[in-house]
């Protein structure tokens, strides 16, 4: 899951002010342009329904960090073509597959605070939807002409659907272990994150200890990034999440506060644990008790401080690149997505 690397260490912190996804946001904006051409593109269809109801999802607010990642990591290792932005929008697609149906098996409602595609044309339409999307992104990763490219995105595909079925098997299981819970979010959130950074280093023809220096970037960030999830699910409100807050709660997901909470408490804890992660105490009092329990038991900064932890390593992996504005970039990255719960 991580890797060592050498080099300048960048403290996480920011005295001054703080971080932001701008300089990265900056950074790629032509190149964005470029991709968002493509993703206009190839989420076209002949069926009416495919790019209205992939649209709604695609241009629903979010930020398409995981693309500026690649075109953030494409300038850090100096590539001058242009196959990455196929691949970046390949990486998007991606993306916003698992999107549609994470939301069908969660049954959620509200995303980046819009009903989701599934509320309003149904379960079997995102489903597929998310399928045409799927094949898309390997009709883009085919174009590239890089096996090696294609191996490590069709790898990540198959990776974040086994932490799909592995999170599934796992929800409202109270006694999921935290090393379980770790590698489900490596598979669902940080695969991704490693393939969208590491193939930046492949079209680009670099060595292998970039390729895997970019790979350890991506994931440790990619994990920090959902523990923050996972911490201000219980502390942060729609505006801010995007999403219900204490989703996680209701759904009874087992995430790592709720873990730490549970191996923490006393009798009478674990028993308002199992209850509410079954299902039977789901009313805006005890998503208030439980968030009360993570506070008491130091769950939710021992997971914040974990995510820091994690955020540190990917800082660590640009350990090798020569500093300029991207690596500043790809650092601030770390430092936004860690701010996020703060």
């Amino acid at each position: 899951m991580t890797a060592s690397a050498t080099g300048n260490v960048h403290p996480i912190g920011r005295a001054n002010s703080a971080p932001s996804l701008a300089p990265m946001m900056a950074l790629v904006a032509e190149g964005m342009n470029h991709v968002n051409a493509v993703i206009l593109d190839r989420m076209q269809s002949r069926i009416p329904l495919i790019p209205e109801l992939a649209g709604h999802l695609i241009a629903g607010g979010g930020k398409r960090l995981r693309p500026m990642l690649t075109l953030a990591c494409a300038d850090l290792v100096g590539y001058a073509g242009s196959r990455h932005y196929k691949l970046a929008a390949a990486v998007e697609f991606i993306h916003t597959a698992t999107l549609l149906h994470d939301d069908v098996v969660d049954g959620s409602g509200l995303r980046r605070g819009r009903k989701t595609a599934n509320i309003i044309w149904g379960n079997s339409a995102s489903v597929l939807v998310g399928d045409f999307l799927f094949s898309r992104s390997f009709e883009l990763m085919v174009e590239a002409e890089s096996l090696k490219v294609l191996k490590i995105l069709s790898n990540a595909s198959a990776v974040i659907a086994e932490g799909e079925v592995n999170q599934l098997t796992a929800q409202r299981k109270i006694d999921t272990s935290e090393e379980q819970y770790l590698d489900i979010i490596g598979a669902k959130t940080a695969a991704l994150f490693a393939a969208a950074c590491r193939i930046s280093a492949v079209v680009a023809d670099r060595k292998e200890a970039e390729e895997q220096a970019l790979d350890v970037y991506g994931r440790n960030l990619g994990i920090a990034f959902q523990l923050i999830d996972d911490a201000i699910d219980y502390e942060s409100d729609g505006a801010t999440m995007g999403k219900d807050a204490g989703d996680d709660f209701r759904d009874g997901k087992v995430t790592l506060p709720v873990i730490l909470a549970y191996a923490r408490g006393g009798e009478e804890d674990r028993t308002f644990w199992k209850q509410a992660i079954a299902g039977n105490r789901v009313s805006d009092e005890d998503l208030a008790h439980a968030t009360g329990l993570l506070r008491g038991t130091g769950a939710i900064a021992d997971t914040l401080a974990r995510a820091r932890h994690y955020g540190q390593r990917a800082i660590d992996a640009l350990g090798m690149f020569d500093n300029g504005k991207a690596k500043a970039a790809l650092t601030e990255a770390v430092e936004f997505a860690i701010a996020r719960a703060y």
